[in-house]
């Protein structure tokens, strides 16, 4: 995985929607924190010969004139992000969205690919849009991805709110949140949240005293696990909050993200489950198209 201790390059996916456009000022943010060049990606939809029969078949000649309108759009957008002192650029890619932004974010060597949730298409369901979850599935690098109601949030980053299972995946967002921080004039909170859930069957089955001494011995040890995280973290301008709540983890991840509030949840994309679905684990599957600020997410590579 690209390391955000040196995060030198950015790419953002874009589709000219307001939630691209909300992407692009996140990952703006970050590169002026970083002094990272930033790489603006649009995938245009390959000319099909024959189209599939709900695609309105384009001329060769009107498909040439769409190119240049994008292309002209895109250098566009990145005159006006130069003219803030971003280093910035873009690149105008032929090929099936997700596919074409990953290969893309390789070329670019990205340290981290920002978009959004819910593009043109007006996606509004409660599961992610497919290319988003492409992205975060098979991405090389962490993943930010922007709701379109993120726009309204402060810019800084302040708090960020990091589930964790101590799993390697949930280290491992953890620490690529605090790194992603970067140096801040103000201190920046990070609040570690474990979740436990009470199995049905402890309940039903087990003698009250039992299971309440299971609670509590599992309390402890996670106590412990969250603490030695917590130091293994701390660094000078970052205030860290340990927290151990009951309940299903992604509604109780919302909560508290929604309580704090926070600005930015940082979680690894499968944990102890071992979870290897189509999309990605669960937790995250869930939290990410309902939360109430930008998701980072984070899983280990081969290479990690």
């Amino acid at each position: 995985m690209a390391s955000t201790a040196e995060l030198r390059s950015i790419l953002v996916a874009t589709d000219f929607s307001a939630n691209a456009e909300a992407a692009l000022a996140r990952g703006a943010e970050i590169a002026r924190l970083h002094g990272a060049r930033l790489v603006l990606c649009h995938a245009l939809v390959p000319a099909l010969l024959p189209p599939p029969p709900e695609i309105v078949p384009l001329p060769p000649e009107v498909y040439e004139e769409l190119a240049a309108r994008v292309r002209e759009r895109l250098e566009k957008r990145c005159s006006s992000l130069r003219s803030e002192g971003l280093a910035a650029e873009y690149e105008l890619a032929v090929g099936p969205p997700a596919e074409t932004v990953l290969a893309a974010a390789m070329r670019a060597g990205a340290g981290l690919v920002v978009a959004g949730t819910r593009g043109l298409t007006g996606w509004r369901h409660l599961i992610l849009g497919s290319t988003a979850a492409r992205l975060v599935r098979d991405a090389h690098c962490p993943v930010l991805t922007v709701h379109p109601g993120d726009t309204a949030r402060p810019r800084r980053i302040a708090t960020v709110l990091v589930p964790t299972d101590f799993s390697p995946e949930a280290s491992l967002a953890a620490e690529t949140a605090a790194k992603l921080l970067g140096p801040q004039r103000d201190t920046t909170r990070l609040v570690l949240l474990h979740v436990y859930q009470v199995p049905a069957e402890l309940l039903t089955h087990l003698p009250p005293r039992l299971v309440l001494e299971a609670i509590e011995s599992a309390k402890e040890k996670a106590g412990r696990e969250i603490a030695q995280l917590a130091k293994r973290l701390g660094r000078d301008g970052l205030e860290i909050e340990t927290r151990l709540a009951e309940g299903y983890p992604p509604e109780t991840i919302l909560e508290h993200a929604r309580q704090l509030p926070a600005d930015l949840i940082a979680m690894g994309t499968q944990g102890l489950s071992g979870l290897k679905r189509l999309v990605f684990g669960s937790t995250a599957e869930r939290v990410l198209p309902l939360a109430s600020c930008p998701v980072l997410t984070v899983h280990r590579t081969p290479s990690s």
